[in-house]
């Protein structure tokens, strides 16, 4: 492997992120509020009433060892990472329609 491919960082560089919490703990709620009402990422959030969200922990998941075709794999593979849950979302979902079905 080159070396000029190397990218070195201390442990200080990789704890420090881009967020300016010292900005952000300055700030009163309203102009938090203001500020997120301001950003397009949160238009469809802001109204919502969360007081009665719930915490939902996802199904433990089994490892199990199953074979594939190649183009089955490569498929998922090409839409990026997470790849084996796209996988078991389908299979999850042709279980659920089986289900009604029986019903």
């Amino acid at each position: 492997m080159s070396e000029k491919h190397i990218t070195k960082r201390s442990a200080e560089m990789l704890n420090k992120g881009k967020t300016d919490f010292a900005r952000v703990d300055a700030m009163t709620d309203e102009e938090i509020e203001t500020a997120m009402r301001d950003d397009p990422d949160w238009a469809d959030l802001m109204d919502i009433d969360w007081s009665k969200a719930e915490l939902v922990h996802p199904a433990r998941k089994k490892p199990v060892s199953i074979r594939l075709d190649e183009d089955i794999i490569a498929y998922f593979k090409k839409m990026g990472r997470g790849y084996q849950t796209r996988i078991n979302m389908v299979l999850r979902s042709y279980m659920e329609h089986k289900a009604r079905d029986e019903d």
